[in-house]
């Protein structure tokens, strides 16, 4: 399948601002802070690392959805929390310094979990004889390792050595990335408008149960004797996925758009749900007693 430019060039650039806009917000203080009482960390990390793809092939197999469905909702899930997790930790009163390191966490160790998480995906569809795709390992991690890590460090030098500027540059990057983002996904729509109402009619309940599902496990995680601020941060960075790089991964990797198709529906669905989310948490906000919020907008 030919790619345009739009997603051969736009999707690597869109990604790359991303996160260099995460590592602008980000300094060595925020992890020792959170490795302090690392277990927020960990449960987060653990939830979306393994929770999320879990959830993803009980959706699959509950839908019974194709072979190429199945790999990007798998993808999507695996993929970490986008940027605008953050934001939605901030709005919603919840943690945002534990919303911005689990963001990079889950970043980083994507490199391992989500090319292994696909060829899971794979392999448990081998049957559908009509789908060629592949996930490379090496090809994934060298992808994600540009993209990802070294942006993010990229970042976090700026934040570290001219703080004032990372302040004044963060919120321009973000909004430029999520610019870039909804013309990424109008142009996927565009290549594939012959198929869209299909697809959408095949991706768009397991996007919806997937997003639903991340934030009714991170509103869940009380049972480890979080506190709300915490679980509103896991609703948050479970909810709001980097649809970018599932995209990115989809069509650049894998080099079939219809993979794409539960991260492209995702990325519209999300901002729904998350304005539900911000409802919620500033409502609960004002009963609980975890101690001062951490930003208060």
């Amino acid at each position: 399948m030919d790619q345009s430019p739009l997603v051969e060039i736009g999707l690597p650039i869109a990604l790359f601002v991303i996160m260099v806009g995460i590592g602008l917000t980000l300094g060595v203080a925020d992890f020792r802070r959170e490795a302090r009482a690392p277990r927020a960390m960990i449960v987060g990390a653990l939830a979306q690392v393994v929770g999320m793809p879990v959830l993803a092939f009980a959706i699959a197999a509950l839908l019974g959805l194709s072979a190429p469905l199945t790999l990007g909702l798998v993808i999507l899930a695996a993929a970490p929390g986008g940027t605008t997790s953050n934001l939605v930790a901030l709005l919603s009163r919840a943690n945002v310094a534990l919303s911005i390191v689990l963001t990079v966490v889950a970043s980083v160790v994507t490199i391992l979990t989500l090319p292994l998480a696909a060829n899971l995906a794979l392999a448990w569809r081998a049957e559908d004889a009509d789908v060629v795709v592949r996930v490379p390992l090496l090809d994934s991690i060298g992808l994600l390792l540009g993209i990802v890590l070294v942006p993010v460090l990229l970042g976090m030098v700026v934040h570290a050595r001219r703080p004032q500027a990372a302040v004044r540059l963060e919120p321009v990057v973000s909004a430029f990335g999520a610019v870039v983002l909804i013309l990424l996904i109008v142009g996927i729509a565009i290549d594939l408008r012959d198929e869209l109402p299909t697809l959408i009619a095949q991706a768009g309940p397991a996007a919806l149960l997937l997003n639903l599902a991340g934030i009714g496990l991170g509103l869940a995680m009380g049972v480890f004797g979080l506190g709300g601020r915490d679980r509103r941060t896991f609703a948050a960075e479970l909810g709001v996925k980097n649809g970018t790089l599932a995209i990115l991964i989809a069509v650049t990797v894998v080099g079939d758009e219809t993979v794409a198709a539960p991260a492209a529906v995702y990325s519209v669905l999300m901002y729904l749900t998350a304005f539900g989310l911000v409802l919620y948490g500033r409502n609960r906000a004002l009963l609980e007693v975890d101690g001062p919020e951490t930003a208060t907008p």
